[in-house]
């Protein structure tokens, strides 16, 4: 048994197993490259499929409002979606009476892509040999872990 400092293996909390950010990074690192050759098909990227998400769940959206559901700053998701509206799947237009507010709509061809993305989840859950069961319990846990980061004081960022 290794001791550094009298603090024993069994009792070190800094040992990198350990480490809840270490198993987040490396999972979520991992899952998004097992989404890759799957989005490559459909021609996108994985931060493209989440805000593709976002507008198939509802068209059009405000910058913000997907900024906001996808826990995003709008600058990250700016270049996003201009090449988003260079491939033809959204516009981006400003809001009639609101110069500053953005809405992003989907093209036809956007809103065409939704039918081939539908067999996404499944290829997922397959690729990870995971069931749907599963997929849902990791969804609840991660999403736990979520909100526990937005609670007050939880993080450094506002």
């Amino acid at each position: 048994m290794t001791t550094v400092n009298d603090v024993t293996e069994e009792t070190d909390d800094l040992l990198l197993e350990r480490q809840l950010c270490f198993a987040l990074t490396v999972a979520s690192r991992s899952v998004v490259g097992v989404y890759k050759p799957v989005l490559e098909r459909l021609g996108l990227t994985h931060p493209q499929y989440l805000v593709m998400l976002a507008l198939w769940e509802r068209s059009p959206r405000t910058l913000k409002d997907i900024s906001d559901a996808l826990l995003h700053e709008p600058a990250t998701l700016s270049p996003l979606l201009k090449r988003l509206e260079e491939a033809e799947l959204v516009t981006r237009e400003r809001v009639p009476g609101n110069e500053r507010a953005l809405a992003i709509k989907l093209t036809d061809k956007g809103a065409a892509l939704r039918e081939q993305a539908t067999a996404v989840p499944g290829e997922i859950r397959e690729r990870l040999q995971l069931s749907r069961e599963e997929v849902a319990e990791l969804h609840r846990a991660m999403t736990g872990l979520i909100a526990a980061t937005q609670r007050e004081g939880a993080h450094g960022w506002a």
